[in-house]
């Protein structure tokens, strides 16, 4: 049985229930209207929910109107959806559209637009039965098409729309035209505040949603109690993003508010089926979601009267169960409803359930194609809406006032903006002791989480949290499991999400945007966060272009078994990627951090939570190294980006070290210089990016910019980098301090194995020697008087390495 063959079944029209019969006002909403037709399954459905939650007369008429109303918003949304697709011209009026009232050129992620405007019409009823504003997630970012529509139908637009649409011929062919306008303004910035996803215009917007599946790694860590949320989710993303079956495994009452995850299951990827539809469609994934602890509700996707009741029974399954686990006769996981909203891709216009219903359904241009131009009239006819009717329904949906809750754009999760933390006073650190640095930050969140109640706490790992060092984070948050072990730093509501799939494991993080949060991954694993986290610095950095910045606090990613003390575990476990990738993002929103000892870790993590709306890479070592800076040179490193650690009279080189254990090896090469009479500088360099000539407005905020930089670096014609990561990204960030022919730069080289610390260093031609062979290229100095010859034949590899250890 196909796919479609299974909706059908599941969806089909029965005769009349026997509630039309004695009440008008339900025959009235049963009967549909256009191409919204409510099956038997679905009738049945509101019947009994009308007879729990609807039996004062005047309420039910109300919830039936608000009902009716929702099937004249949804025809009428994916009226508009087909037109922001193919016309340049929009009439209200419904009279058919000639060829130069076509696009030369559509473009539009039609079929999953049109998919989504059912679901979302669904939301706004179930928000105005419940006279309550929940918050709302898309996954499927590129539907969002039908967000834009109904928000504009319905004026639920943020400023930049409100000031370009309205519900008029103009007012919806300016908004047409811009979609995909793809123009740019002399500032390089989009004309059009419409985008091909979610962006920072879309109302309500929280996520751009252009990488599939991370919507269903969040959703169930983003309320607070006494919120609520719908996360739209995608049966493609489904297979190709694992890791929210585990949601149930997160979920809690007593920290989270409740979560209706609703999949769009419409059976098709970009030229295929999903995988989910080739397996056994929906009744396969219902047996897939028991026995990952969900609790599946099925319902017909394309009515949006079902997915208001499918929100309803969900929550009030929810809590049922709730209500069952705190009287003992329930068990954690509870089982999380999960909806499945069965469609037919791009549903409601002609081309459903093909191919190219995924973004251009009618197979031709209207253009240019006469037939084209007849389906796509025919279609539109069919959605149509008159105006009168319209304004009624949208009059209806509309209560915001008389209910007095915030309209959907201004929903609970849309802006969250918790306050800065209470900092405790850091701990001293005697210069010269061996200390973890990765043992201090544990200390110093270990004490912040203590002094913040408030704040809902998230610490993600991918991992092992002993293996880093955060020992006393570990014993005072706990893992959240939900059988815990005797004995063992577990909680059924532990604060600590561990898991072996790093995008899982950050997007917890990124989803406690109310709460204070800490990343920590073994630095070669991390690298598969950065999807995850790219997309979170985009989206905040667009915000903040458009005049709202993020309120959330700043989130520390801590990259640490790094690649020069991870020798002992292959390559495999040597890789720098995700520090050289954040590099190339923008420093305002996306700094990158080499603390070299336990001051300079702590000050920067202090300095990230009294900040908002960023994301930093910190790389840290686990292991004991020694105390290098005071308490104040600690700061000025983090306020500057880097520190003058040797300063040095009519110097003739200077060292730049960006890492802490090139720093060791920096000052080993320093000793050697000094005793051989060369004046040299020792720089200590924890945020490249602060040194980096600034690439937009933005970023001049966070760039020191050549003058300062100017007055921290005298020139000095030499100068030799030895950096953590690779010398090649390197160089382009610290290019305003490179003086060409005698700048050198050494790094990872791509060399490793199962190597300690020197190995590594030697393998990768970084050691304190080879600092002192790029001295001697780009000072003129004479090497022999700096090594001896058993150094010298360990430098040139002719003799024993371990003359350099």
């Amino acid at each position: 049985m196909s796919a479609d063959d299974r909706h059908s079944r599941r969806h089909a029209a029965t005769p009349r229930h026997p509630l039309c019969d004695r009440e008008p006002d339900f025959a009235a909403w049963a009967e549909g209207a256009g191409v919204i037709d409510h099956g038997a399954v679905t009738i049945e459905r509101i019947a009994r929910l009308l007879e729990r939650r609807a039996r004062d007369p005047a309420t039910r008429r109300a919830w039936l109107a608000r009902l009716r109303a929702a099937d004249r918003l949804a025809s009428m949304g994916m009226w508009l959806v087909a037109h922001m697709t193919y016309a340049r011209r929009v009439r209200l009026d419904g009279v058919p559209l000639e060829a130069d009232d076509f696009k030369p050129r559509p473009e539009g992620h039609t079929g999953g637009a049109l998919n989504m405007v059912p679901a979302y019409v669904g939301y706004l009823v179930a928000n105005g039965l419940c006279g309550l504003t929940r918050s709302w997630l898309m996954g499927q970012g590129h539907c969002v098409a039908a967000i834009d529509a109904v928000n504009l139908l319905v004026d639920n637009m943020g400023t930049a729309h409100a000031e370009r649409y309205g519900l008029s011929d103009e007012g919806l062919t300016r908004l047409v035209n811009d979609f995909y306008h793809c123009g740019v303004d002399a500032n390089g910035l989009p004309c059009s505040p419409l985008g091909s996803h979610v962006n920072a215009h879309t109302a309500g917007g929280t996520s751009e949603g252009g990488y599939l599946g991370f919507a269903g790694l969040q959703y169930v860590h983003m309320p607070l109690p006494g919120q609520h949320l719908v996360a739209f989710l995608s049966d493609g993303a489904f297979e190709e993003q694992r890791g929210s079956d585990w949601a149930a495994r997160w979920w809690r009452p007593d920290d989270c508010g409740p979560v209706v995850p609703v999949m769009i299951a419409n059976g098709r990827r970009i030229d295929q089926r999903t995988t989910m539809s080739q397996a056994g469609g929906t009744d396969w994934f219902e047996d897939h979601l028991v026995l990952n602890g969900f609790a599946p509700l099925t319902i017909d996707g394309r009515d949006p009267a079902a997915i208001a009741w499918a929100i309803l029974t969900a929550e009030e399954e929810l809590a049922d169960q709730v209500e069952q686990a705190r009287t003992g006769h329930a068990r954690y996981p509870l089982r999380l409803p999960y909806v499945i909203a069965e469609t037919v891709k791009g549903f409601g216009f002609p081309g459903a359930g093909t191919n190219a219903a995924h973004n251009l359904p009618l197979g031709g241009n209207p253009s240019h194609d006469d037939s084209a131009r007849a389906r796509f009239n025919e279609g539109a006819a069919a959605l149509h809406v008159p105006m009168a009717t319209l304004q009624a329904a949208i009059a209806t949906l509309n209560d915001h006032a008389a209910t007095g809750r915030p309209r959907e754009r201004d929903h609970p999760l849309a802006d969250p903006h918790p306050p800065l933390p209470r900092l405790p006073e850091p701990a001293a650190f005697a210069t010269g002791d061996s200390v973890s640095p990765m043992a201090a930050i544990d200390a110093a969140f270990s004490a912040l989480a203590a002094a913040n109640p408030a704040l809902r706490v998230r610490v993600c790992n991918p991992d092992e949290m002993r293996s880093n060092r955060l020992d006393r984070t570990l014993d005072l948050l706990r893992h959240r499991v939900t059988d815990p072990e005797p004995g063992v730093a577990e909680a059924l509501d532990g604060a600590v999400i561990t898991a072996l799939n790093e995008e899982a494991v950050v997007s917890a993080a990124l989803a406690n945007k109310q709460g204070l949060n800490l990343v920590a991954s073994y630095e070669a694993f991390a690298v598969k966060m950065l999807g995850a986290m790219r997309q979170e610095i985009i989206f905040a950095r667009h915000c903040r272009e458009a005049g709202r910045a993020p309120g959330w606090l700043s989130l520390p990613v801590l990259a640490s078994s790094h690649t020069w003390e991870n020798g002992k575990n292959e390559q495999s476990h040597q890789d720098p990627t995700l520090c050289e990738a954040w590099l190339g993002e923008m420093d305002d929103v996306a700094p990158t951090l080499f603390p070299v000892d336990a001051p300079s870790a702590v000050t920067a993590l202090r300095a990230l939570y009294a900040s908002r709306g960023r994301i930093a890479v910190m790389v840290v070592p686990k292991n004991a190294l020694p105390v290098q800076l005071d308490a104040g040179q600690a700061r000025r490193l983090c306020e500057d980006g880097l520190l003058c650690l040797r300063p040095a009279e009519r110097a003739r080189l200077q060292l730049f070290a960006v890492g802490a254990y090139q720093l060791l090896e920096m000052q080993r090469a320093l000793a050697r210089l000094e005793t051989a009479g060369i004046a040299a500088s020792l720089y200590v360099i924890q945020e490249p990016g602060k040194l980096r000539e600034a690439r937009d407005e933005q970023e001049t905020t966070a760039v020191l910019g050549q003058c300062r930089l100017g007055r921290l670096v005298p020139e000095v014609p030499a100068r030799v980098f030895l950096a953590h990561c690779r010398a090649e990204p390197l160089c382009g960030v610290v290019r305003p301090l490179d003086t060409g022919a005698r700048t050198r730069v050494l790094g990872y080289r791509n060399r490793g194995g199962t190597l300690d610390t020197f190995g590594m260093l030697y393998a990768n031609r970084a050691t304190w020697a080879h600092v002192l062979e790029a001295a001697s290229e780009v000072a003129g100095l004479d090497l022999d008087a700096l090594l001896d010859e058993r150094e010298r034949d360990a430098l040139a590899g002719e003799g024993d390495p371990e003359a350099l250890r």
